[in-house]
């Protein structure tokens, strides 16, 4: 681990530790002093507010100082931008290498690396985890442009397939779902023990992008990630699946649902004779995703009612606990995701949060920016432009009662004494 120069004191944290010669926990405040970027500069077109405002615009200053320029005729209409990305975006092509993770519960998912990045790569290149969204896989385009990006800039990129997602095996009578982090938990801990020396971040989409927001809150001091990117989130499941019922966007309801019915088919003998309220005919012919949560998830995950699962399950709650810093990214005219759902106050109140809402880009489009319209969405460099910055400033000194340590976010940011 390299040495630095001492510097300034900051304060640190100490949430657990072994009794050795190794911190192995140690957080590294954020200094109160910041360089403060020209808000002025900002273009209006977008909004962009958050506790972290001052301390993480500067990475993004290049990015956010331009108008947002949505790609003529696509992206008029969000629906029209939607689908678009959802069809005709280009899928880089990238050979992938599988690793199935079981889990604790005898549950299985899948992890799809870079292949040979596990020869060409340093161990300490920082490593992205990155969760797509509801029935989404390293399939997709949008997580394979992130990916491709990341590479081409000397990161270790894994893809986190969720149970049944991505053509991974289901081996128990349990999918995933909106309020489980079980399993990010383990892909954590599992890519952190095999690449000690890296520092981790994430990125996740849409109910992926929840999934992850409520993990950094659950994990909030002791979090092992370095930084995170939520985009797309619905934040709010209740308002979420209230504007699922609204006009055009049943089409999306009844896509996913047939999706998620497909899924559940090719392991339908996994939950032959399981008894309790379970209703397996319901989610088998799940005509929305209402459906299949009610005679499936809910059940599986110990909610009494529907309501009750989407309103416990919302991220929205995690947000005061996150304690890693957070870039989230929304589009004003998301159809799945509403803007009304985006919990404002909570982001403004948390220092380490910064939110980026955009003019226009429908659910997981972003058709704009120099890629466009073909490649990849304009949210790919101002994600890796944030991450970069976080990663350039992980090696921090700091000096205590006993001597300088020198830091790193590597895991709880280990610290050597």
């Amino acid at each position: 681990m390299a040495k630095l120069s001492s510097g300034p004191t900051f304060p640190i944290s100490i949430s657990r530790h072994t009794y050795h010669h190794r911190v192995t926990a140690c957080h590294v405040a954020t200094p109160t002093t910041t360089t403060t970027i020209p808000f002025a500069d900002l273009h209006p077109s977008l909004e962009v507010i958050g506790g972290a405002r001052n301390r993480l615009l500067p990475a993004l200053h290049s990015a956010l100082r331009h108008p947002y320029d949505p790609f003529p005729f696509i992206a008029w209409n969000p629906h029209v931008e939607t689908i678009f990305a959802s069809f005709f975006r280009s899928i880089p092509d990238v050979r992938l290498r599988r690793e199935c993770l079981r889990t604790q519960d005898g549950g299985t998912v899948a992890l799809d690396w870079v292949a040979g990045d596990q020869y060409q790569l340093p161990p300490d290149s920082p490593i992205l985890i990155l969760m797509p969204g509801l029935t989404g896989g390293s399939e997709n385009s949008y997580p394979r442009h992130m990916l491709t990006k990341a590479r081409s800039k000397g990161w270790r990129v894994v893809v986190f397939n969720s149970r049944g997602c991505g053509n991974s095996p289901v081996t128990t009578p349990q999918f995933y779902s909106a309020s489980f982090v079980g399993d990010m938990r383990e892909v954590v801990e599992h890519v952190s023990g095999i690449y000690p020396e890296a520092n981790l971040y994430a990125a996740a989409w849409s109910l992926g992008a929840n999934i992850l927001v409520r993990y950094l809150g659950d994990e909030s001091h002791a979090c092992p990630l370095s930084g995170a990117v939520s985009l797309c989130n619905p934040f709010n499941l209740v308002y979420a699946f209230e504007e699922f019922t609204k006009g055009f966007n049943r089409v999306y309801d009844k896509a996913l649902a047939r999706s998620i019915r497909n899924i559940f088919k090719r392991h339908i003998l996994l939950f032959e004779d399981i008894g309790g309220e379970y209703n397996i005919p319901l989610a088998l012919n799940a005509r929305q995703v209402r459906d299949f949560d009610e005679g499936l998830t809910r059940v599986s995950f110990g909610f009494k009612s529907l309501d009750e699962y989407y309103y416990k399950a919302s991220c929205f709650h995690s947000i005061k606990h996150v304690q890693v810093p957070l870039l989230c990214i929304q589009a004003a005219n998301d159809p799945i995701s509403p803007v009304r759902a985006i919990p404002r106050e909570e982001i403004e109140a948390n220092r380490n949060c910064l939110l980026i809402v955009t003019p226009k880009g429908g659910h997981l489009g972003w058709v704009a920016g120099a890629e466009a319209p073909l490649g990849g969405p304009w949210t790919d460099p101002v994600v890796m432009d944030f991450l970069e910055h976080l990663e350039r400033g992980t090696h921090k000194t700091v000096e205590s009662s006993t001597g300088p340590l020198t830091v790193t976010s590597k895991n709880l940011h280990h610290a050597e004494v």
